[in-house]
């Protein structure tokens, strides 16, 4: 998927900040807009563009989820996921998004569209669910998430979720030369935030 800047910016829908309109950004934004309106998600448990940042060779990377849902205390309940293309082509990559937050894996994570969705279980990797129904409602988040818990990875199994999601995300966002499309890379796939040795 190719994230285009478009050159105008529009005004985000839950932080009511300017951001960059970009090819898909709409319907990121119809997505927040959906989990909100229908779905009963406080705005402020749901942050837009939460980077998922991981070492690979000496180096960090940032991969930015669509959507993070939070429960009241700060804990993260749900990955969402924004695909332009066969939804269940994204699960993987998503999933390993989810397992590596931070010290804390997201329980549940979702991959949409906007018209089909996947519901997984982060630690099984299970579908839970499929169709923009299996989006679970904010009333019903937590005691979901309780019924698939997920502990930190082991630092063995971290690695390799690394990998899988370096490689996917390079595989999908750099199929093309960057001058082709500029614009597209901020926050679409990977960025370069440092290396090991601080340079």
């Amino acid at each position: 998927m190719h994230d285009i800047s478009l050159g105008i910016t529009i005004r985000d829908y839950l932080t009511d900040e300017e951001i960059e309109s970009t090819t898909f950004e709409d319907l990121r934004q119809g997505l927040a807009r959906f989990m909100v309106e229908e779905l009963g998600y406080p705005k402020d448990r749901l942050k837009p563009r939460v980077a998922v940042t991981i070492p690979i060779d000496g180096k960090e990377y940032s991969r930015l989820a669509d959507l993070m849902a939070f429960s009241e205390s700060g804990e993260p309940l749900l990955l969402a996921m924004f695909c332009a293309g066969e939804v269940s082509t994204y699960v993987r990559e998503s999933v390993a998004a989810a397992r590596l937050y931070h010290e804390q894996p997201v329980p549940l994570t979702v991959v949409t569209d906007s018209k089909d969705a996947i519901l997984v279980a982060t630690a099984t990797g299970k579908e839970l669910g499929r169709s923009m129904h299996a989006i679970p409602r904010y009333a019903d988040l937590q005691g979901l998430a309780g019924a698939h818990p997920i502990e930190p990875l082991p630092e063995n199994q971290a690695e390799k979720e690394c990998r899988i999601l370096y490689a996917y995300t390079e595989t999908l966002y750099k199929c093309c030369s960057f001058a082709a499309c500029t614009a597209q890379s901020k926050g679409a796939g990977f960025s370069e935030t440092g290396d090991g040795e601080g340079e």
